[in-house]
């Protein structure tokens, strides 16, 4: 069976060097404009929020632990990054409908239609940024991107001795770091273009 290693060897080692560099430069244009849309709704959601509130919604109400396993980080994490989704009413605590005792999270409408308008911003993010791409190549990209971050995730949990609970829509890369993280500043080896290096 082929090792990770002949795998890396049987590849052209130009393209892998073309690839890692623009994930690189995909993941510090990304931190630093955050994604986050456009007009007045530009980056008016950090990260941490957006991801919570969009699987909450997704998936419904539940229980900290269980928000924390689907999205691939700790109970402490959720605790602290949804209490401030609570005090501004974006998220509410309820009693679980099965076990009047357990204390489920759940979207709020104020929630919801705080969410929609987000996501309505960053839909015109998208529709601004891939100006000029036909449906079909959207369509590839959203596909090869999903993958990537779905073996990402495997990756991640792989390493930390669970399995992977992320779903295609929300990866464990983008979710587990923390929404304040600065920007990342190019490396060295990496340099200032963000041109395709030649191999």
């Amino acid at each position: 069976m082929p090792t990770s290693q002949d795998m890396t060897t049987e590849l052209d080692p130009g393209l892998l060097d073309a690839l890692q560099h623009q994930v690189a430069v995909f993941a510090r244009r990304a931190e630093q404009t955050r994604l986050g849309g456009t007009g007045q709704l530009r980056n008016s959601m950090d990260r941490a929020a957006y991801l919570l509130l969009n699987r909450l919604d997704q998936e419904g109400p539940m229980g900290v632990k269980a928000l924390a396993a689907g999205m691939g980080i700790d109970s402490s994490t959720v605790t602290r990054q949804v209490a401030p989704l609570v005090d501004t009413g974006l998220v509410k605590r309820t009693s679980h409908p099965e076990d009047g005792r357990a204390v489920v999270l759940q979207l709020s409408q104020r929630g919801l239609t705080r969410l929609e308008e987000v996501r309505s911003s960053r839909r015109q993010l998208m529709v601004e940024v891939t100006e000029g791409w036909t449906p079909a190549e959207r369509e590839s990209f959203c596909t090869l991107l999903t993958r990537f971050n779905t073996a990402l995730s495997a990756r991640q949990s792989a390493h930390l001795g669970h399995p992977a609970a992320e779903s295609a829509t929300e990866s464990a890369p983008e979710s587990a770091a923390p929404s304040s993280a600065p920007s990342e500043a190019p490396s060295a080896s990496e340099g200032t273009s963000e041109s395709t290096p030649t191999s």
